[in-house]
């Protein structure tokens, strides 16, 4: 029972401190190369881009594994995607951008959360899927937390220090500190 306690804390450990970190430094350069800019304390899991010289990651952010980063346009210069120092982003969220999306510092990401700055054209008189899209920037404001499964839509600002629940579908902006849920999400409450 010892010997198998002291085994599996052993492999732990050599997964969790040294492969990790090894896979990570190579990811790491292997997206640098492409131009995403990584700062420092940040480690990269696997995770997908499709232009990853337009995703930008701060300083010591925790990311989990497969998260989707999506600039859904032609090649340009800049960041669309831009994420502050301190953040949490939980495993399968994702980034779905045409305009800008911009995470504040100190941000809680629950997994599976989708970021959608874009939408269809609606007119009756062509087909929808030949429509142009109508697109609006996506700005999470510092120390949010954001509940899983949750999908933000084009145009909402979060405030700083607000909360939004599992599952909500948030439409329209969210003041600072106040706490929003349901679908379409609204508000159930303020923190104190």
């Amino acid at each position: 029972m010892q010997n198998s306690y002291f085994f599996q804390q052993s492999l732990f450990v050599i997964r969790y401190r040294y492969l990790m970190k090894m896979s990570s430094f190579f990811r790491k350069n292997y997206y640098r190369l492409q131009g995403m800019r990584i700062g420092k304390g940040t480690v990269i899991p696997k995770l997908y881009t499709t232009w990853p010289h337009q995703v930008a990651i701060g300083n010591n952010c925790i990311l989990e594994h497969h998260i989707y980063f999506k600039y859904d346009g032609i090649w340009k210069e800049g960041f669309s995607i831009e994420i502050a120092d301190d953040v949490f982003i939980g495993s399968g969220c994702e980034f779905n951008c045409t305009s800008k999306i911009v995470i504040g510092k100190d941000t809680l990401i629950a997994s599976g959360s989708r970021f959608i700055d874009h939408n269809h054209g609606t007119s009756v008189e062509h087909i929808m899927r030949n429509q142009q899209s109508s697109q609006q920037a996506i700005e999470i404001q510092e120390d949010v937390w954001i509940g899983c499964n949750a999908v933000v839509l084009k145009g909402v600002i979060i405030g700083k220090g607000a909360i939004v629940a599992a599952g909500s579908v948030v439409t329209k902006s969210v003041p600072s500190y106040e706490i929003w849920a349901g679908v379409p999400a609204k508000k159930i409450g303020y923190r104190k």
